[in-house]
């Protein structure tokens, strides 16, 4: 659980991420323990390299824009699993921690 004002400045440290402004390193550093601590924080992450990547606001419309706030767009466009090529535990290896297999 956050404060309010750590929620508003993880908040604001990824709007800047998603517009293309100028983020610190420190401030990097700070969002991604964040994120590996918090599942909220992880999928905060994920909408605001997706919003980067395809420099679409948080106002955009259409499909893409929908599937963005729902956090179901994929995170990078090449981490799709290729059967020819990747093995698939290898694939899910980077899976969150409550979806691998214990």
């Amino acid at each position: 659980m956050f404060t309010p004002e750590t929620r508003l400045q993880l908040q604001g440290i990824l709007r800047r991420l998603a517009t293309g402004q100028n983020v610190t390193l420190e401030e990097r550093i700070n969002l991604h323990r964040q994120a590996d601590r918090d599942p909220t924080v992880a999928a905060w992450l994920r909408r605001a390299r997706r919003r980067q990547q395809h420099h679409q606001l948080t106002t955009g419309q259409g499909v893409d824009a929908l599937l963005d706030q729902l956090d179901l767009n994929d995170r990078d466009p090449g981490s799709r699993f290729d059967p020819d090529q990747d093995d698939l535990g290898d694939w899910f290896s980077g899976a969150p921690y409550w979806l691998r297999r214990s």
